[in-house]
């Protein structure tokens, strides 16, 4: 298993915040500590320090762009590798693989990147993007396919719907290349994530509805010759004790007013992503029964879109869950919680040595 963490770059403290998108209904004040680089370089550092392997950011209208964030956090750094989220849409295959080999030079071989289709139509076309949700996922498929070969460093000649190259010709293969993540619950995202993914990620569903999918997208890739890992994008509240870490749930569900829980359910039906469909399924827009399988809380994805579940109980409960996830496939785990600093010493240090990973080696003193 691999343990990577998550960066709160629009934003941390106490309370449940959207992570990419800024509506006028968000209901929610300036959080209480803005996401400058001196406090997102403690939180790499956290990760860093107790065993994540990488950290994950958000991309969208309302987050600071996340090559620029995270090649100023490799400075502050020198192990943690960063899984930088983009879209496709907004960028041509060859001038990412420059920014790739670029991040390469001064990360020093430590870029992961996550492609990110789009789930919002009115967002995409606020990026002048005006394709629908299929010509989405086909020309990511398209892009991915490009991306695939300027990494060789072989010339490069590709005529599609969505891409012409003519003549792309690289000094060197890209090395170390960096893995692929991509997420999608769509059978258009299912078809791309088996073609090209390293690494198929998926939002925290109850493990039956995991274990649905994971076998769909391996006999998929299966068909091609193809395998490929499996991850999981979960929020986090453990404990010393579960009760506390039941306390701390109906916390965050108190700062939740009834009336934002309204205007994000009606943000979510304007969206065309699948995924959020199922996140938002698993809760109905209610506040009841929101434990969906044991210690899975669907209460985040009443007001953030995305990744809406967390775990939650004491820290032998959660590593528990993450074993009967690991059981069905799941290899990867990007985890996250409030606030993301404090969060990320818990289930570094109580959470992962349950599960294999050596608990860190303290600093030697000044």
């Amino acid at each position: 298993m691999r343990f990577h963490w998550f960066l709160p770059t629009t934003g941390d403290g106490y309370a449940v915040r959207n992570s990419t998108i800024r509506l006028d209904v968000d209901g929610v004040t300036a959080p209480s500590r803005p996401a400058d680089l001196g406090y997102l370089a403690q939180v790499a550092r956290a990760a860093e320090s107790t065993g994540f392997t990488a950290a994950l950011t958000p991309t969208g209208a309302g987050c600071p762009d996340p090559w620029i964030t995270c090649a100023a956090l490799t400075q502050h750094t020198e192990r943690l590798k960063f899984l930088v989220a983009f879209r496709p849409g907004f960028v041509l295959p060859t001038l990412l693989t420059q920014q790739a080999r670029a991040f390469q030079e001064v990360s020093r071989g430590r870029l992961l990147v996550n492609i990110v289709t789009g789930g919002d139509p009115v967002e995409q076309r606020a990026y002048g993007d005006f394709l629908d949700h299929d010509q989405r996922y086909a020309r990511t498929d398209e892009f991915l396919t490009v991306l695939r070969r300027t990494f060789t460093g072989k010339p490069v000649d590709f005529s599609g719907e969505h891409y012409r190259i003519e003549g792309w010709e690289a000094a060197e293969p890209l090395d170390p290349a960096p893995e692929i993540y991509f997420g999608g619950a769509s059978p258009a995202a299912e078809r791309v994530a088996a073609a090209h993914s390293d690494v198929h990620l998926m939002w925290g569903e109850p493990p039956a509805m995991i274990a649905q999918r994971i076998e769909r997208v391996r006999a998929l890739a299966a068909r091609t010759g193809r395998s490929l890992r499996f991850g999981i994008r979960l929020h986090v509240i453990a404990r010393d004790t579960a009760a506390e870490a039941w306390r701390d749930a109906e916390r965050l569900l108190e700062g939740m007013s009834p009336e934002r829980i309204e205007a994000m359910q009606r943000y979510y039906a304007r969206m065309d992503s699948v995924g959020q469909a199922r996140m938002a399924a698993l809760h109905g827009g209610s506040t009841r029964s929101l434990e969906v399988s044991p210690n899975l809380w669907a209460g985040v994805g009443l007001v953030r879109e995305g990744a809406g579940t967390a775990l939650v109980g004491d820290y032998a409960e959660v590593a528990q869950r993450i074993e009967e996830y690991h059981a069905l496939g799941v290899d990867e785990f990007v985890l996250s919680g409030w606030p993301h600093l404090e969060e990320a010493y818990r289930v570094g240090e109580y959470v992962l040595p349950r599960l294999g990973t050596p608990s860190p080696t303290p600093e030697p003193a000044s």
